[in-house]
């Protein structure tokens, strides 16, 4: 009988591979999920700790499977990314492909689309911008009459009342065209009075968002400093209460922000001494606060000069002896990471819309390029080497253009797991889009370098994505450290499972051969049959197969490393960068099967882009399980620490010049 063959022996834990001190571990990776990638990790990271499957007494199975199903529901991810990291799959949010407005917002949104459309091929000249260093002043009025900035404010508060998924769509026109535009459009509603709409007060709602709607005030986010760049935790604005008790009192600089010196209404960032309830000390934790530019004492610096997005406005910003009202506060006294973190999530897809956008509109100038030079006799298009780079830009505009509307798509729906997807879109399309424009440039030749082409401009504005809202090697970070602590918490739960064999024999025995099958490379039963398309049923075995394989690495990693998971980033790199392969493979999947089961005309296109990704990125994905298994490579990262560590001792580089002068 199965109950017999269960118990608690050092051969169990070796067949589940958990390790006796797994637990403390698993908690040191949730703590630094919180610390050590501080502002970009999750808020349910300090709460890894936590049980997840309760002990029970032996021989009350029913008890147990009750007790377990509950507690599994309620911390269980939805979300398909966190859920590869287990070698699962949750396909709940990214099958069927969302289709998410109504009747009467997709009428709404056609009737959008044209005018917005229209005004930037014909009104708005971004070369101007970009000469003038500004938006131009017309330009800015006909962006408030159009209700441009108030796209996401409810309507009985003055503004438009998009959706997520309406407002990606007039975000990609946006990118589309001029991306300083977009920037000075983004700083202000995506994440400067972002908060106020996410977690503002009824009050502060109807105080300040009528005017930001219509463009009669704007905002800006203000959190990094010259001290605090990733680093959001180091900062070193402060906040005290006033005597009287009705204000904090602010004072600190901030640097590098977006409409810094255009804004009245500012999201500030500011630590604060505070009662530690656990320790009964004094410790600073950070805060927001609405700050009005009218309150006093806030002033700023010269517009920054900038590599790119020269039509925003960049400018540092100071707040000395600041008196903000008590109800100003955004969120909960001592709450600021929530605040700035739940803004920054929310946020990101906006930029996988407005990049896929931008790739949109700079492989029309490549196609129409290629489609006309003649060299050597013929059109150009016709050569490999062209086709190819063609072919591969169209590609990542495919997958980044499906992450953004799967995300928006899921945010609309009501999901909360969507932090990890949103910060892969933002990670994806920024370097996808930095390709795409730079093959641009390759297949234009001497023509694409030339500033009148406009896609220099294009190559500067893009450069900054890939630092801004979190910068990629962070975002990697993030990424891979919440898979980590999610998986962590699985082994948890079946360590806590082993401490009560009985009870749990059939999650044991489950687990026990569905690790038996893995390490044997053998099918575990993992399937998207009915959910991908039959067309493309080879592509959604491929998914499954490096699912699975990638489980396998995750919790090997974890094992292997234990606490020290922490710092081994040459390792977090790569799996963060098989995370994003595999989600973009997913939502490929899932896109291309839609068009295929409706009949889109379009349907063959996509199905060869969704395969040739496939392909392609489960190659990617199997090297980097392989190299992460690897001796060689382990001594390649060590050579590299190595190298490094020698170039910053010498202040540069080590070897003499070949001519020995």
């Amino acid at each position: 009988m199965l109950l017999g063959k269960v118990s608690l022996t050092p051969a169990l834990c070796t067949a589940l591979r958990i390790s006796p001190g797994f637990s403390g571990i698993q908690k040191q990776i949730g703590a630094a999920a919180t610390q050590n990638v501080r502002l970009y990790a999750s808020s349910q990271a300090a709460e890894v700790g936590n049980a997840v499957l309760d002990k029970q007494a032996v021989g009350s199975t029913t008890a147990t499977k009750t007790a377990t199903a509950k507690k599994a529901q309620s911390v269980e991810s939805q979300s398909f990314a966190i859920n590869m990291f287990k070698g699962q799959i949750n396909p709940s949010q990214v099958f069927p492909f969302p289709s998410v407005m109504n009747e009467e917002q997709t009428q709404f949104l056609q009737e959008l689309v044209p005018p917005v459309s229209k005004f930037f091929e014909e009104v708005n000249d971004p070369a101007k911008n970009d000469s003038l260093e500004k938006v131009e002043d017309s330009t800015m009025e006909s962006l408030k009459e159009m209700g441009a900035f108030g796209l996401q404010i409810p309507q009985d508060l003055g503004g438009v009342g998009l959706t997520n998924t309406q407002y990606a769509r007039l975000v990609e026109i946006v990118g589309q065209h001029d991306l300083g535009v977009g920037i000075t459009l983004g700083a202000h509603q995506s994440i400067g009075f972002k908060g106020i709409l996410l977690v503002g007060s009824p009050a502060q709602k109807e105080k300040y968002l009528p005017k930001l709607a219509t463009g009669e005030t704007l905002a800006a986010f203000c959190l990094t400093e010259p001290a605090s760049g990733s680093d959001a935790a180091s900062i070193k604005t402060l906040a005290t209460l006033s005597p009287c008790g009705k204000h904090y009192i602010l004072n600190g600089g901030k640097i590098w922000i977006s409409n810094g010196g255009l804004a009245e209404i500012f999201t500030v960032f500011a630590k604060m001494p505070m009662m530690d309830e656990k320790t009964g000390q004094m410790k600073d934790k950070i805060t927001a606060f609405i700050v009005e530019r009218s309150f006093g004492g806030v002033t700023h610096g010269p517009p920054e000069k900038k590599m790119g997005i020269k039509a925003s406005n960049t400018a540092e910003v100071y707040f000395e002896n600041v008196p903000v009202p008590i109800e100003n506060i955004l969120g909960e006294v001592g709450g600021g990471f929530k605040v700035a973190m739940a803004i920054l999530n929310n946020g990101r897809f906006g930029m996988a819309a407005a990049l896929s956008g931008t790739m949109k509109g700079v492989i029309t100038q490549a196609v129409d390029h290629a489609a006309n030079r003649v060299q050597f006799g013929s059109k150009i298009h016709t050569y490999g080497a062209i086709q190819e780079k063609l072919a591969r830009m169209a590609m990542l505009q495919y997958v980044t253009e499906s992450m953004a509307y799967m995300i928006s798509g899921n945010m609309d729906s009501g999901s909360k797991d969507y932090h990890i997807e949103a910060a892969i879109s933002k990670i994806f399309a920024s370097e996808a889009a930095w390709e795409v424009t730079d093959e641009c440039i390759q297949v234009m030749g001497g023509m694409g370098f030339m500033k009148g082409s406009g896609v220099e401009r294009v190559m500067r504005d893009l450069r900054i994505f890939r630092i801004f809202e979190g910068t990629n090697d962070i975002l990697r970070l993030f990424v891979a450290l919440n898979g980590f602590q999610d998986a962590g918490k699985h082994l948890k739960s079946l360590q806590k499972a082993l401490k009560n064999p009985l009870g749990n024999a059939g999650l044991l025995a489950g687990e026990m051969t569905k690790r038996a099958k893995r390490r044997a490379g053998l099918s575990t039963g993992l399937t998207l049959q009915g959910s991908v398309h039959p067309e493309l049923s080879h592509s959604g075995d491929l998914a499954v197969k490096v699912i699975e394989h990638f489980g396998v690495t995750v919790e090997d990693m974890l094992l292997k490393h234990g606490k020290n998971i922490l710092h081994e980033q040459f390792v977090l790199k790569r799996v963060a960068d098989s995370a994003i392969d595999l989600y973009a493979m997913v939502v490929v999947l899932s896109r291309a099967s839609r068009s295929l089961s409706q009949g889109h005309a379009s349907a063959q296109h996509e199905k060869i882009l969704c395969e040739t990704w496939c392909i392609e990125a489960s190659v990617r994905i199997m090297k980097n399980v392989k190299d992460l298994k690897s001796s060689s490579t382990t001594q390649v990262f060590k050579n590299m620490k190595a190298i490094s560590a020698a170039v910053v001792e010498n202040g540069g580089i080590v070897a003499p010049h070949p001519l020995g002068f």
